[in-house]
């Protein structure tokens, strides 16, 4: 693999700066429609139980509650402190979840648990075991070794002993939000958090027997600068997390109302931000983590490195993750499931969601049923997002088409991608080179077919790709 200094070329990197999908689904979030509804939820699931062999699944549960706003946040989230609004969720929760799971057979094993928000840890260590034990009761749990349970943690509102009560609950891994640690940025976005607390959760996390810990970064943040954000990389690298989350800072105010809050002005410029991520791909690099896409990095010996050495990387709503054959399943406000070829999402609002699960209904919102050419440009996308190549052979035998006349469109529109040394084509498939490797998405668009560029520089849906 090219180091991650080659990844950088900041002429490219400027010039296809636009807004493009992150593909955690394809097709993405906004084709999804108010056509799909509970009752094609429930076929779906009753046809994915046929499977000669069972498929595992994998659960993602949205707990919504933040103490505290932070101003560069586009998560749904609910603001409050009154704790009392995390007991009354749950009770519904425990009936969604009850719904939910009589739609799959038991024979088939959940892998994979992810509690995402919010902040999960809202909840108090006690309530959050509570809701472990009644998805065993609801669902047949894969034996320990082969199951994930991860929990996106907020340092500032756990201790260490709250840490080992998770673990014993069957956490093994933990995603835990800094974004920086310098002062003056922390207090422009609202989140001020101390060094010590953080690298202190880190510390429970490995002596609790957590396998993973991931730490989230973000660059071009409201008043960041190089020294300040060299700083914070050195003490998240000092801790020596498994994985590190670069993302861009998305600014979007007119989709995310937190970030009205935030000062345009005293955002990086165009160059300086850039000039923030190079900085951070330099001392990553330096410290031996490999690149796995999108934001993503990690220590070649996580499991995520190795799935991608091996093939297996997969990436869904929940990032990338190694468990590619699951269906997933959502649970909670906002939550969305991808089961056999369908999408689907609970409401976004809490009286929406509350008001279908006091109706005894699945609380479905929108969401599609994929059509053949979904299927296939899907795939293809999975294959450039996860591992940055197409085998045309592959793909063609796999889904019985001629993929050069299949794709003909879309390896047309890739030719200008192939002259900015992006990406190089020959007869046999395509991948992304060390330049291309961080504009990713920019490559998976070109297969996307939903895309309009015209109606999307005009009102953007999507974050910029850098």
């Amino acid at each position: 693999m090219a180091s991650l200094s080659a990844l950088f070329d900041p002429q490219l990197l400027q010039r296809y700066d636009v807004p493009g999908p992150r593909y955690t689904s394809y097709p993405t979030a906004p084709q999804f429609s108010p056509g799909f509804g509970e009752a094609e939820l429930r076929k779906v699931a009753a046809e994915s139980n046929g499977d000669p062999i069972p498929r595992p699944i994998s659960l993602y549960l949205h707990i919504p509650f933040c103490t505290s706003p932070c101003f560069y946040c586009g998560c749904n989230r609910i603001i409050t402190r009154d704790k009392t609004r995390g007991a009354a969720y749950l009770t519904r929760l425990y009936r969604e979840i009850a719904m939910a799971s009589s739609m799959f057979d038991r024979d088939r094993d959940v892998e994979q648990v992810h509690f995402g928000g919010g902040t999960p840890n809202f909840l108090d260590p006690e309530q959050i075991a509570e809701v472990v034990d009644v998805l065993r009761r609801h669902f047949t749990f894969a034996r320990r070794s082969k199951m994930d349970c991860s929990i996106e943690l907020d340092p500032r509102f756990i201790t260490p002993g709250k840490v080992g009560q998770l673990a014993e609950a069957g956490f093994n891994r933990a995603s835990l939000g800094v974004q920086d640690f310098d002062p003056v940025v922390q207090e422009a976005v609202n989140r001020v958090q101390g060094v010590e607390q953080t690298l202190g959760i880190i510390d429970a996390c490995r002596r609790h027997g957590f396998r993973s810990v991931n730490v989230d970064l973000i660059y071009g943040l409201p008043k960041q600068t190089l020294e300040g954000f060299s700083r914070t990389l050195d003490i998240t690298l000092q801790a020596r997390p498994d994985r590190l989350a670069i993302y861009g800072y998305a600014h979007l105010p007119n989709l995310f109302r937190p970030q009205q809050r935030i000062n345009a002005a005293d955002l990086p410029s165009a160059q300086a931000k850039l000039d923030l991520l190079r900085l951070a791909i330099d001392k990553l690099g330096a410290a031996g983590y490999e690149y796995i896409g999108m934001d993503h990095f990690a220590l070649p010996e996580d499991e995520l490195a190795r799935a991608q050495r091996d093939g297996s990387l997969h990436r869904n709503f929940m990032g990338y993750t190694t468990h590619a054959e699951s269906d997933l399943l959502g649970l909670g406000v906002s939550a969305i499931s991808h089961i056999g070829a369908s999408f689907s999402q609970n409401p976004r609002d809490l009286p929406g969601w509350e008001h279908a699960i006091d109706a005894g209904r699945l609380p479905v919102w929108r969401g599609m049923e994929m059509d053949p050419d979904d299927v296939i440009r899907a795939d293809v996308i999975q294959s450039l997002m996860c591992h940055g190549e197409l085998d045309f052979e592959v793909v063609g035998r796999r889904h019985v088409i001629d993929f050069r006349d299949y794709f003909r469109d879309s390896l047309a529109r890739l030719a200008p991608l192939q002259d900015d040394g992006l990406v190089e084509v020959d007869r046999r498939g395509l991948h992304a080179t060390s330049r291309g490797r961080l504009l990713l998405r920019i490559i998976a668009m070109c297969f996307d077919r939903y895309l309009t560029p015209a109606a999307d520089a005009a009102s953007p849906r999507y974050s910029r790709t850098v």
